[in-house]
């Protein structure tokens, strides 16, 4: 039988970026995949990681950038980007995002391994 999903779960993170999560973890508890549409202000950035989980992003609107060890990729809306697990990489944004990311396996904070993990997670959810 299908099921149906009501509405997203709220994924909280600090500086401002919103993760609407509908699929994954937080929202259905599934561990195979996530589904969320995010948010992210202008200027918005996390510490670098190395996730144990492929990440697909397409871009809606505005545009990213993805640091990573062979320099910077500009993402700009209509585009999406791939990034592996075990990649370096780091996300940021000058002018703001909207996009949907899609996770395999389902992100969850075990499997992200950002640096400064302790200093990112104690910043107060705005």
């Amino acid at each position: 039988m299908p099921e149906l999903v009501p509405a997203p779960a709220l994924v909280p993170v600090p500086g401002g970026k919103i993760i609407e999560e509908y699929v994954g973890h937080a929202s259905s508890g599934d561990d195979v995949v996530s589904i969320a549409h995010m948010l992210a202000p202008a200027g918005w950035e996390e510490p670098a990681q190395e996730p144990e989980f492929d990440e697909f992003t397409v871009v809606l609107e505005g545009s990213m950038q993805v640091e990573h060890d062979d320099g910077v990729t500009h993402v700009r809306a209509g585009q999406a980007v791939i990034t592996r697990a075990g990649e370096r990489v780091r996300y940021t944004t000058t002018e703001g995002a909207r996009y949907f990311a899609v996770c395999l396996p389902a992100f969850h904070g075990d499997l992200v391994h950002r640096e400064d993990e302790d200093e990112y997670d104690r910043h107060p959810v705005e």
